[in-house]
């Protein structure tokens, strides 16, 4: 066996490299694969260029190869994901818009949503209006999730809620108007 005192240090880098992308395979979950491939690159950078390679550049080259590899982890789902396409239950599909892929009635209909649908987001859905259906093409929100596969959607007016509550907070101030000018008519 090869005395590790006796090995330069780029291929200890190497050894120590391969060791720790060996580990991570046999226990997965991103425990090892950033410094493991930050010393792997490292090591073969200082094995295939030894004069240029010192010390000081090959700690340099674990720092930034590692910043580069914790970065294409965590951002370019690369390894894991992010999990941007997992439901955490039916309460996190509340409020969230798709479109009807097949008429939705009070009693049938499917939908498919746009963003937080999980592996697969098409989903049965039924609607609130009763007996009027809402056409095929036509963006909902999701109003009530139900807690199974069966959500309960509105058809989109195109206003979002700060619309919706201004123009609330409009009707209520006209009908105020009118109470009042009511009232002054018939004081006089």
């Amino acid at each position: 066996m090869a005395d590790p005192f006796t090995l330069s240090l780029p291929l200890l880098l190497v050894i120590a490299g391969t060791a720790l992308c060996i580990a991570e395979a046999f226990a997965p979950g991103a425990h090892f694969v950033v410094i493991g491939v930050a010393l792997l690159v490292a090591g073969l950078a200082g094995v295939l260029f030894p004069a240029v390679v010192t010390p000081l550049v090959l700690a340099v080259l674990v720092f930034a190869v590692g910043a580069v590899a914790l970065w294409g982890y965590r951002n370019l789902e690369l390894y894991e994901g992010t999990g941007r396409g997992k439901t955490e239950g039916s309460t996190s599909l509340r409020g969230e818009r798709g479109v009807v892929t097949e008429r939705v009635t009070d009693s049938a209909g499917q939908i498919r949503l746009q963003d937080g649908g999980g592996f697969d987001p098409t989903y049965a859905a039924r609607t609130i209006a009763g007996a009027n259906a809402i056409a095929e093409g036509t963006e909902v929100v999701v109003v009530d999730p139900g807690g199974g596969n069966v959500l309960t959607v509105a058809e989109v007016d195109g206003q979002d809620d700060i619309d919706r509550e201004l123009a609330k907070e409009r009707e209520r101030r006209e009908r105020e108007r009118d109470i009042e000018s009511e009232q002054e008519l018939e004081r006089e």
